[in-house]
């Protein structure tokens, strides 16, 4: 591991050799391996077992520990810490991981910590991502691709957030949660159970509010289908039935409107049970 006082290297073999620009007072471990066209600004640490891919962009005085896996063309701004052992207690020092994706934006002060050995050893971060500044994503975790996480939202430990869901800022997800596809969190939501996809959730603790219906509309759900999972929505949340009643009326939708799955999927599988 690297200190302050440890020799600046640049020119390590393990680096391409068409690095865009790393500023000579970057910090760079010679066993760390750059793509090509990277760009690294003044004061940034890059420890060792770091892999970082073509056309990524990091700025000044951020901290990369290994083991650490990043994709290409992401942009990591100033002061963020990327890769750095977990806040568990049980962690006793073990190896393990963090891998994020391709074309992720990090913006500034944001902390993203390695796996634990309680779960599968990896916090695994998608594609295309925006995380806006001061955003924590906790041990093991896995966020899928295309995602919001606006300022200050957070993620406690074994949390998954799925494809194109939004976390409002301050708001914050309890560990083993789960953020389904196209779900939606307001402003300083506190999440302690499980949001279905397509589900729009609000206030402390998290209640449902109906679906996220300008998010499936830019993402091209058609009117059709949105009113169809009005209908599932409606099911779960405002017949009363019993669990095994809804999952049976739900599908009964699924001839004319197959994205009525992952809620069933969602209502079968959760361990901690949907926001009510």
């Amino acid at each position: 591991m690297l200190t302050e006082s440890s020799p600046v290297q640049l020119n390590s073999s393990a680096h391409a050799e068409d690095n865009g620009s790393v500023h000579p007072t970057a910090i760079i471990h010679p066993s760390a391996r750059l793509g090509k066209n990277i760009t690294i600004g003044p004061w940034t640490l890059i420890d060792a077992d770091v892999e970082i891919g073509d056309n990524t962009w990091i700025g000044p005085h951020v901290v990369i520990r290994g083991p650490t896996r990043i994709g290409r063309d992401n942009r990591i701004f100033q002061f963020s810490s990327i890769g750095e052992m977990p806040q568990d207690q049980k962690f006793k020092g073990e190896t393990t991981w963090l891998e994020i994706g391709d074309r992720n934006t990090i913006r500034e002060f944001c902390t993203f910590n390695r796996g634990t050995f309680q779960d599968k050893g990896v916090t695994r971060i998608g594609s295309d991502n925006l995380f806006m500044a001061y955003v924590h994503i906790a041990h093991d975790c896995h966020v899928g691709n295309h995602t919001i996480f606006a300022n200050n939202a957070s993620l406690a430990g074994h949390v998954v957030v799925e494809d194109y869901a939004i976390l409002s800022g301050f708001s914050g997800v309890l560990q083993f949660c789960r953020m389904g596809a196209h779900s939606f969190a307001s402003m300083g939501s506190m999440i302690d159970k499980d949001v279905p996809p397509y589900v729009r959730v609000s206030g402390y603790y998290a209640k449902p509010y109906g679906l996220n219906t300008v998010g499936l509309t830019r993402r091209g759900f058609s009117a059709e289908t949105i009113r169809c999972l009005q209908r599932a929505y409606r099911i779960i949340y405002r017949r009363s039935l019993l669990v095994k009643d809804a999952l049976l009326e739900l599908e009964k939708m699924l001839g004319v409107c197959p994205e009525v799955q992952p809620l069933i999927d969602v209502i079968q599988s959760s361990e901690r049970g949907i926001v009510r």
